[in-house]
């Protein structure tokens, strides 16, 4: 199948769609960049519409692009935070549990709810042995 490469340019009535050797078109909205670009297409070759593919790429400026890659950046790198303060705080609550705190106990060591240690305990159905007391 073939594949039509589109870059889509903030212009002034719009976003410019310049299509990789078949020109160009105006879409009002970037959420209509792509099926401008194949009815575009569609039309300037007499293809039928399920006959290729279309990919948009959004072409900003330098300055922006920039922004949203470290913007983006920011966001993977809190996920990887997020992700390794959980397992961190799994293991605390499972080393607790081992010492025989019971839920509301370590609740009351990590600051958080009852309701959040029997989460990272997995809920009741992973819990190992407990002691009486």
């Amino acid at each position: 199948m073939r594949t039509f490469r589109v870059q889509a340019r903030r212009g002034d009535e719009g976003w410019d769609l310049h299509v990789e050797g078949v020109g160009t078109a105006v879409a009002g909205r970037l959420t209509r960049a792509e099926a401008v670009a194949r009815e575009y297409v569609a039309a300037a070759l007499g293809l039928a519409g399920d006959s290729f593919a279309v990919e948009v790429a959004v072409v900003l400026d330098p300055e922006t692009e920039h922004m949203i890659h470290r913007a983006r950046e920011a966001s993977r790198s809190a996920a990887r935070a997020q992700r390794e303060a959980a397992r961190q705080t799994r293991a605390v609550v499972d080393r607790l549990r081992r010492q025989g705190l019971n839920g509301r106990e370590i609740a009351r060591c990590l600051g958080v709810s009852p309701q959040r240690v029997s989460q990272l305990l997995g809920g009741g159905s992973k819990r190992g042995p407990t002691r009486a007391g």
